[in-house]
């Protein structure tokens, strides 16, 4: 049968964030009217224009022609119009059925009842029209049918793909690597980095996915060319003429493909995968195979660092196309999926990943270009790069993010001394870098001298001293061994700077640390601070745990330098806790949004009578706990509340009274454990503190923190309420905050 040639309507459907990069793709194939939409591409063309975006899409997860648009305000408006349309025209004589719907509205609610009314409507309709229903086939069907419910409308599409496109053929179902990368999302990885026939790596490839995709490419190879099953089959309307010269045509181009591509390396392979998981190395060696694009890829069980030197063969392709003083291309891709820390890593292997990839990067050439995958915001300063552009998407249920780095711009060495009088030279970004390095030098010797005379061992040297270098760098003293770790904690720059720019000079900074304060990478850690979507907190990019004891005022505290942007010891409060612990002794203390309880502990080395202990996260309360253990209070006298605050201080005996109070709630929170209401803490402080006076034993103080910048205390309410009010913010700030001493407000407070 041939192919219909009047022009036909079609949806496209993409993973969200690949919308364009699948419109290109289209257009690339001959599609008509393209018009990128949320979830996908429609496009119109004929037949053989379906069937082609079938067997070449590589973006694309399902094809699927528009049928119809029908009223759909309840499920009899529905039957009536799907029963109505001309079905005998579409299904196939003895081709199997299956409706899937997705959508709502009012009347139609249940997804699975709104498929069952069109299938029911499509069998009335055919039984009348044939004498017979087809049969339902829900997993293998040769005609699937997808319904999509918006508002009082419905669309009807015939699925011409069948299962979805990135069922490519290559892989043994059962047999893969732990969360593979699909390959929709690999192959739009490399259209989006612009993707040209490179040569390729990949140094941590798990089951082979981007060196088999990107090998595809080069070969001119239709990713569907090995599929068996397609949607279209079942459609009365196919044209398996047209089909079968398209699939001998993607068959022809190649073979010339392979042919061009082997003359051009010599007989050497153009890619290079490793990855240090032998058994992944195994599977994606398999999968390559079956791919017929093994012969242009090597696969190698390595580390990242060592990827490179470890192959040979690889390497004498490079004369050809110019060699360079790497021994590599002087242009190419390095595109991976690194472990993500949360899911695929035990706790302490990351920054070891990282540094191994690091490493292979650092073996490239400037002008090759990068493309990784991954939701954590810190692999920019892991790597020492700057992505020039990012593409948030989805990789399976993980919200995450491409990041491409091309045009990497080349570092220039900065020379300079370190505390210790060592010269050594820094590869920088930017110039103007060298001024943050002497700042950092001259801060850090002072600070060195403040903090022996004054016995302090965590305490901050550089907070957004030169404004351009917004960050913070805390460095913090091991308890036992006496090393000293720094910390970098990025702040959100403000609109009128270019993001690139800012990150070149974090990513600097980040370098130029350990250089300055002599101290091994390995122990400089960074963090970088991303408001979240629709809402005033900032987002944390969790990391892995790196736990150290440190030492505070004879006291030692567990701090966790990777997986927060706070440590678990909020350094400007270091005079509040001495303080607290000064007032403590014989009085019950309770210490609300506890966090982990380094109040408590000063508390309670000051000889409290009693300790409770509030937080609604049971993380911050073990940790308050372990806090505790470290300096050995232990007993029934101390107490953990893990409770929603307002909520303990509403439901909380009043017969428990405190007689001293420490309270440093977070500026904002919306977190869904809060309750209904949201908590912030200029709107929410009197009623706040107005629940807290009812705990109140007679003279009780309550020592009040906040660290919103533009806080202003309500005293005209709180005196109304019967407290007295105290502002001892200046007292509070310590020397190494002096520069900024709106890092907190604290304000004592009195029960007269």
């Amino acid at each position: 049968m041939k192919a219909p040639t009047e022009q036909l309507e079609f949806f496209a459907r993409c993973a969200s964030g690949f919308e364009a990069t699948l419109a290109g793709e289209l257009r690339g194939l001959g599609a008509q009217r393209v018009r990128p939409l949320k979830g996908g591409v429609a496009f119109f063309g004929t037949v053989e224009s379906a069937y082609r975006a079938c067997l070449w899409s590589r973006v694309a997860t399902r094809i699927q022609l528009v049928l119809a648009r029908v009223a759909a305000a309840d499920a009899e408006t529905l039957y009536h119009e799907v029963v109505a349309l001309p079905w005998e025209d579409h299904l196939a004589p003895q081709a199997t059925l299956a409706v899937r719907a997705h959508g709502e509205n009012k009347q139609l609610r249940n997804t699975q009842f709104t498929a069952l009314k069109v299938k029911d409507a499509v069998c009335d309709r055919l039984r009348k029209a044939r004498g017979e229903r087809p049969n339902v086939d829900a997993k293998n069907p040769d005609f699937a049918l997808d319904v999509s419910v918006h508002k009082d409308k419905a669309s009807l599409y015939l699925n011409l793909s069948g299962p979805s496109l990135h069922r490519r053929g290559y892989r043994e179902d059962g047999v893969q690597t732990e969360a593979p990368l699909k390959e929709t999302l690999a192959a739009g990885m490399l259209l989006a980095a612009g993707w040209d026939e490179f040569v390729f790596v990949d140094p941590l490839c798990g089951s082979g996915t981007l060196a088999i995709e990107a090998a595809l490419m080069a070969a001119d190879a239709a990713p569907g060319l090995l599929r068996t099953h397609w949607g279209f089959t079942g459609w009365a309307q196919h044209s398996q003429e047209t089909w079968q010269r398209l699939q001998e045509e993607a068959t022809t181009r190649k073979a010339e493909g392979l042919a061009r591509l082997a003359g051009n390396a010599q007989g050497k392979p153009l890619f290079l995968a490793g990855d240090v998981d032998a058994r992944a190395i195994e599977i994606a060696q398999a999968n390559a195979e079956r791919a017929g694009v093994a012969e242009l890829i090597e696969f190698r069980v390595a580390d990242a660092a060592a990827l490179l030197s470890s192959s040979a063969d690889f390497a004498a392709i490079v004369p050809s196309r110019g060699l360079t003083p790497y021994g590599l291309a002087p242009c190419g891709l390095l595109a991976t999926n690194p472990p993500y820390g949360e899911r695929l890593l035990e706790a302490g292997q990351l920054n070891g990943v990282y540094q191994a990839l690091h490493q292979c990067i650092e073996q490239l050439p400037a002008t090759w270009d990068l493309a990784i995958i991954t939701p954590d915001e810190g692999i920019d300063a892991a790597l020492g790069e700057v992505a020039s552009q990012t593409l948030s998407c989805y990789n399976g249920p993980i919200e995450t993010k491409l990041r491409f780095y091309q045009n990497r711009a080349a570092r220039t060495p900065l020379h300079l001394i370190s505390l210790a009088g060592r010269e050594c030279s820094v590869p920088v970004f930017e110039a103007g870098s060298e001024q943050f390095a002497a700042r950092l030098r001259k801060v850090a010797k002072e600070r060195a001298k403040w903090a022996r005379k004054e016995g302090v061992s965590c305490y901050r040297i550089y907070d957004t001293d030169l404004p351009d270098y917004a960050l913070s760098v805390d460095l913090y003293q091991h308890a036992q061994t006496g090393e000293c770790y720094a910390r970098l904690a990025e702040y959100q720059a403000p609109a009128s700077i270019d993001p690139l720019l800012a990150d070149r000079r974090f990513q600097d900074a980040v370098a130029l640390v350990p250089a300055v304060l002599d101290l091994d990478s390995a122990r400089v850690f960074s963090k970088v601070r991303k408001r979240a979507k629709g809402g005033q907190q900032y987002r944390e990019a969790r990391g892995e745990a790196f736990v150290l004891p440190v030492q505070e005022s004879g006291f030692t505290f567990e701090v966790d330098l990777n997986s927060y942007l706070d440590t678990g010891l909020f350094l400007d409060h270091r005079i509040t806790r001495e303080l607290l612990g000064t007032l403590a002794e014989g009085k019950r203390v309770l210490n609300l949004f506890a966090y982990t309880g380094t109040a408590t502990v000063h508390a309670a080395g000051g000889g409290a009578a009693s300790t409770t202990t509030v937080d609604l996260s049971n993380t911050y309360l073990a940790w308050a706990k372990r806090n505790m253990e470290l300096n050995g209070f232990t007993g029934p006298q101390h107490q953990f509340v893990r409770a929603n605050v307002r909520e303990w201080l509403d439901q909380a005996v009043r017969d428990q009274l405190f007689d001293l109070v420490f309270c440093d709630p977070p500026t904002f929170s919306n977190s869904k454990a809060m309750g209904e209401r949201s908590f912030e803490v200029q709107r929410d402080h009197v009623e706040l503190l107005t629940k807290i006076k009812r705990l109140l034993a007679p003279g009780a103080r309550v020592m009040f923190s906040c660290n919103l910048r533009n806080f202003k205390l309500d005293e005209e309410a709180l005196v109304a309420a019967g407290l007295v009010v105290r502002d001892i913010s200046p007292e509070t700030i310590p020397a190494d905050f002096a520069r900024t001493p709106k890092i907190h407000y604290c304000f004592e407070i009195l029960l007269p």
